[in-house]
């Protein structure tokens, strides 16, 4: 009876311990639920932004994201809510009020096609024409007696007497020459055409050996009249110009070949600019130039650009450009320092393009050779080519290059982001997008891709919006993935 009656008494005891710890894990789960513990981290389902839920994250640690109000666990700072809104489903997608808006100062335009019109500033140097340089050589040994132009600077014309030389080659073949002509006036009289043949031949090798040594055929004509040979030849200018370098001396003794003068004809010359990697796309053969020397102020010259280079200079960065200018006047002096501009448009395919030559026809050798219809150019005779072909016969249907203001676009290393207000919504909504840009015209850039005409982008206050998107851990310009961008963050580590 005792036995029974001591266990139906602990089996009531049992079942009540059981309960009572029952209770307490249920009361201390409830308590530790409701508490607030701001170093708890938000769930997945908490952390998602919806109609019913909260998030609370750190101004300064956009990262930490918490489902109750609190300190930052990072910092100490208190806790901010993140607006909750159906924008913020979207990881690049900002929703705001008009009053932020304003307050903001954001300001939009309309992405649209144009011409790009711009001008491109280069520096450079004006260099001799390379195609209008001549060198005065000796072609036969001799000594030199006298010099008629004793000085380099000194402007000559074709066929001026440049020096005297003497040579025993170039007197003996006058000898042969005199004596070929007299044998010849002789067997003239009373002999037949086939004794005459020897004596014309000899003649004929004379004059043309004295000619293969720089005499002029009026030169060698006058020797056959005047009858005696001369003991000194005068050797003229090939070509007339300036005198730019000179190497003769009166007396010295020269061989085949010896370098006396160089000869410049200065009323065509170059014009050397450097252009940068960036400046290419401007740059493209036929187009004009102007530009101007410190020595002539208010005064602007023009000319072509008739090469550039294929070779960059891998020490400047640099590309040459060939601008040929015609200088009548000697006005442009070799080595003076130009600064030009050159105003260029841009196709949809940012391809440079000049207008003046739309239509025309132009030699590829020759730059300032331009045509109205196929030809041939007028210096070298090569054939003509096209120097601008048209888009198309109705300028109404040229495609024309898409480019938004230069103001909108957020550049940092190769990524460039701009904001689009998003059309059709009840508060004013802003979505993030990475765009591939062109060439910056002005104040336009060309839009290669990730934007479509007549779509409204931030001008004024991109920043400012990307910045908001950077707070609420989102993607932006400079953290294009969102999440914890501010790991780094240092707060002096005093809390």
């Amino acid at each position: 009876m005792n036995a029974s009656t001591g266990k139906s008494t602990r089996a009531p005891r049992r079942r009540g311990l059981v309960v009572w710890i029952a209770l307490a894990l249920v009361l201390g789960w409830f308590v530790r639920g409701c508490g607030i513990d701001s170093r708890d981290s938000a769930t997945p389902e908490q952390v998602a932004v919806g109609d019913m839920a909260q998030v609370w994250t750190c101004s300064m640690d956009p990262h930490v994201r918490l489902p109750r109000p609190g300190i930052c666990p990072v910092c100490n700072m208190d806790l901010v809510p993140v607006p909750r809104s159906v924008a913020d489903a979207d990881s690049r997608v900002l929703e705001m009020s008009e009053g932020a808006v304003a307050l903001a100062e954001v300001q939009t335009a309309a992405v649209e096609r144009r011409h790009v019109a711009y001008e491109l500033r280069l520096v450079g140097k004006v260099r001799p024409d390379e195609t209008r340089l001549a060198d005065l050589t000796t072609r036969v040994a001799g000594r030199l007696d006298r010099l008629f132009v004793d000085f380099t600077g000194l402007t000559v014309r074709k066929g001026d007497r440049m020096v005297e030389i003497y040579s025993p080659d170039l007197y003996a073949t006058q000898q042969e020459l005199l004596a070929a002509v007299g044998a010849a006036k002789r067997q003239q009289v009373g002999t037949g055409s086939v004794l005459m043949e020897p004596s014309h031949m000899l003649v004929t090798a004379a004059r043309e050996r004295l000619r293969l040594w720089g005499l002029t055929t009026e030169q060698v004509d006058e020797i056959i009249k005047r009858g005696t040979v001369e003991e000194h030849v005068v050797l003229n200018a090939p070509v007339g110009g300036v005198v730019i370098h000179k190497n003769a001396t009166e007396g010295m003794y020269v061989e085949t070949g010896t370098h006396l003068y160089s000869i410049a004809d200065l009323s065509y010359v170059w014009v050397m600019l450097d252009a940068y990697e960036s400046d290419l796309v401007w740059l493209r053969h036929g187009q004009d130039v102007a530009f101007t020397a410190q020595a002539y102020p208010g005064i602007e010259f023009h000319g072509r650009v008739a090469f550039i280079d294929p070779v960059m200079d891998d020490r400047t960065r640099t590309v040459k450009v060939r601008v040929n200018v015609y200088n009548p006047d000697l006005v442009l002096k070799p080595d003076m320092f130009v600064s030009a501009r050159v105003m260029a448009s841009l196709t949809p395919y940012s391809r440079a393009v000049s207008q003046l030559l739309e239509r025309k026809w132009m030699c590829r050798f020759h730059a300032e050779e331009v045509a109205q219809e196929p030809g041939r150019c007028g210096v070298c005779g090569t054939a003509l080519l096209q120097a601008e072909e048209p888009a198309s016969e109705d300028d109404s249907d040229v495609e024309l290059p898409l480019v938004i203001p230069a103001t909108a676009p957020l550049i940092t290393g190769t990524r460039a982001v701009v904001y689009v207000r998003l059309p059709d919504r009840e508060q004013p909504t802003f979505e993030g997008r990475e765009v591939q840009l062109g060439p910056r015209g002005g104040d336009w850039y060309v839009v290669r891709s990730g934007l479509a005409e007549g779509e409204q982008v931030v001008v004024n206050g991109a920043f400012k919006l990307d910045s908001e998107l950077q707070i609420r851990a989102k993607p932006s310009m400079m953290n294009p993935t969102g999440g914890a961008a501010g790991t780094d963050h240092d707060h002096g580590g005093g809390h």
